[in-house]
């Protein structure tokens, strides 16, 4: 017996421990709630800067369009192809007549797509016109112009650089720059190819250049609509000449007014190095950001979004410092209250000491008879044992197994009663159970005797008593005849599955495969969104047989390639119903039947048949929505091509929100960006 004082220490160090151990678990705690929340995170802001990204993208596209398909115009083709071909390029001129019509089709255009502001330079009313800074130009190959917009810029300075380095036959772009008038100016140039010839640099014979003022159109683009967060902001950034440029407003700089070092470890150095990427970095005010990177794919431009660190995760540190708060505070409380409970009954506890322990003998010898009399009604072995692997507790059945009495078990090592080999398959998991103190199961499949035995063996952790070590339960149940039917069970539905889908392919070969690939399709999302085991395989199966129910539409329906009509479309349609009725009563692994009877709801609550909306719509029901949808674009039909899988993810996010769950969508972008091999059928598709 250790002196009263030995063992107050010992008690106190204990509880200091203990202390520092819940200190460790809360910040294991603390970083885990912090990493979930970054997640969140990472998946809203990507999904916004994915929007802004599509919208500038969009709004460049248009532009170079403008320009196009005015170098596509017949009529200026035919003039330009005449003027290239005619020695005397006054008398050409003069004898078309052209010139007037080509300034109105030009003066028109700038109109219409905006390549038009006011000229620079003070109104005066000598007869001297002002430095125009958009418009609309027309030149032939060596750059000499043929018409303009009124008001458009000359070819001088930048703008004249950027025509002179153009490459015949190839559009050019003019990136952002301060125009004449001061403000932020682009150009875009298409080459105009002779009429009736091939578009190429031999056939070229003149060229389009528009330039405009980008403020008005591109900069709100950048503004993402609902957001509240008063932090927040996107941004455009590009390398030049060594540095890091700032391309539009921020809340505090101009445009094209803001640089930084390329080598600095800021938001802006990351988006350009890492677009896709997601992080947490300061920004050019040297205040920590949330961060998600796009590339901007018809410019050399990188756009991330950003929200203060402060703002993004003020309620998740708030949370955290209460925590630790309360933890510390708690501690201090229970060791101030023990430490005065011992001063003050230091006595009083030796007194009763003696009584404790008896009292404590007593009730652990009833906790034992009524555990040997539980566990003796049981049919497999059940036993505990120590650290050092000697048997404290067997049960009837544990004996048997070993030719011993239950108290003769009792403190001999397990390797003398069951041999080495059978005590350190059960000593490992054991004493990995006492390392952790969590609970584990292990299932152990034998063969002999040309005969299948599978045990499924748990492993529970018993605390320390006062009378005795940490030890582990071990239970031990045969579950060979379950797991046997079990198996059969998913044998026999897979073989029905697959002669379900077969049937239907071959009933309706225009959707071929359609069933397998989404099943590929919802299986991906399913794991990137990081679901458990039972929603991957409910995702998955429910993709598979989900065209069943086109066994009760008609073949010729199915294969008509003509406008169907709507009690057709409604038949079809109300086969993911009869899908449902199909299968209903059949015994799966998960919620399968209900998925199927939910695929027609939407996020919004605007589906069907319930009207189901948001979360109460089942995890898997929401991933194979958003996989059938996606198949369906992505894969060619008798009526249409295939769409590319960038694009057709991109359509499914602009229904985000609405027709389906934001981060099934997001899993699919990241799918889409980062994996596309997991998603299966694309590439072998693009390999046909």
């Amino acid at each position: 017996m250790f002196p009263v004082r030995i063992k107050i220490g010992l008690t106190v160090a204990a509880l200091a421990a203990a202390i520092a151990i819940a200190v460790v678990l809360v910040l294991r705690f603390a970083e885990a709630e912090r990493t979930h929340d970054l997640s969140d995170w990472s998946a809203r802001l990507g999904l916004i800067a994915d929007s802004r990204r599509a919208a500038i993208d969009g709004w460049l596209e248009a532009q170079n369009a403008e320009v196009r398909h005015l170098a596509e115009n017949t009529a200026l083709q035919i003039y330009m192809t005449e003027l290239a071909e005619t020695p005397a390029p006054e008398r050409a001129s003069e004898s078309l007549a052209q010139t007037g019509y080509l300034r109105n089709l030009l003066n028109a255009i700038a109109d219409r797509a905006g390549f038009t502001a006011r000229p620079a330079g003070p109104a005066v009313d000598a007869n001297v016109r002002r430095a125009g800074v958009a418009g609309l130009v027309l030149t032939d190959m060596k750059l000499s112009v043929i018409a303009a917009s009124d008001e458009a810029p000359p070819l001088t300075g930048r703008i004249g650089e950027f025509a002179h380095a153009l490459k015949p036959g190839t559009p050019g772009l003019l990136d952002i720059h301060l125009g004449a008038g001061g403000a932020p100016a682009m150009g875009f140039a298409a080459p105009i190819f002779a009429v009736q010839s091939d578009p190429d640099a031999a056939n070229q014979v003149g060229w389009v250049i528009g330039v405009k003022e980008v403020a008005r159109e591109l900069y709100p683009l950048l503004a993402q609509p609902g957001v509240t967060w008063r932090s927040a902001e996107a941004v455009l950034a590009r390398r030049t000449d060594g540095a890091i440029e700032y391309l539009a407003p921020t809340r505090d700089a101009p445009p094209l007014q803001l640089r930084e070092t390329v080598g600095s470890r800021s938001a802006a150095a990351f988006a350009l190095a890492n677009p896709g990427g997601f992080a947490i970095l300061p920004d050019h005010r040297g205040v920590e950001v949330l961060v998600a990177a796009r590339r901007i794919t018809q410019a050399p431009w990188a756009l991330f979004y950003k929200v203060d660190r402060s703002e993004a995760l003020a309620d998740s540190d708030a949370r955290i410092t209460r925590l630790m708060i309360f933890l510390f505070g708690a501690a201090l409380i229970v060791l101030g209250a023990v430490l005065a409970a011992w001063r003050h009954g230091a006595s009083v506890r030796a007194a009763a000491a003696a009584e404790i322990a008896q009292r404590h003998a007593e009730e652990a010898e009833r906790q034992r008879a009524l555990f040997a009399l539980v566990t003796d009604s049981q049919p497999g072995p059940i036993y505990i044992v120590d650290r050092d692997g000697q048997y404290r507790f067997a049960n009837r059945a544990a004996a048997a197994t070993t030719g011993i009495s239950p108290e003769d078990m009792i403190g001999k090592p397990m390797a003398n009663v069951v041999g080495p080999d059978a005590a350190r398959r059960r000593l490992e998991p054991s004493h990995a159970a006492l390392a952790d103190g969590m609970p584990r199961t292990v299932t152990e499949r034998t063969e002999a005797d040309a005969k299948t035995t599978v045990l499924q063996v748990k492993y529970v952790p018993v605390p320390a008593r006062e009378t005795t070590p940490p030890g582990v339960l071990v239970i031990e149940q045969d579950i060979t005849d379950a797991l046997v039917a079990r198996e059969q069970h998913e044998r026999t539905l897979r073989e029905i599955s697959r002669a379900l889908v077969s049937l239907v392919d071959r009933r309706d070969p225009n959707a071929a495969n359609h069933s397998n690939r989404v099943a590929a399709v919802a299986g991906a999302i399913a794991r990137a969104m990081g679901m458990d085991a039972t929603i991957v395989d409910t995702a998955e199966t429910a993709g598979r047989l989900m065209n069943i129910g086109k066994i009760m539409v008609p073949e010729a329906l199915l294969t008509r390639a003509g406008r169907l009509e709507e009690d057709e479309v409604r038949l079809i349609r109300n086969s993911l119903q009869a899908s449902a009725d199909l299968l209903q009563g059949i015994a799966f692994q998960g919620p399968v039947v209900e998925t199927l009877r939910q695929l027609q709801e939407r996020w919004d609550g605007a589906g069907r048949p319930s009207g189901l909306k948001g979360e109460a719509i089942l995890p898997s029901a929401r991933i194979v929505q958003v996989a059938n949808a996606f198949v369906a674009l992505a894969s060619p039909r008798a009526y249409r091509a295939a769409e590319l899988p960038e694009r057709a993810a991109a359509t499914l996010l602009a229904e985000a929100g609405k027709a389906f769950d934001m981060k099934a969508v997001a899993a699919l972008l990241h799918l889409v960006e980062n994996r596309a091999a997991e998603l299966g059928f694309i590439e072998s598709d693009a390999a046909q």
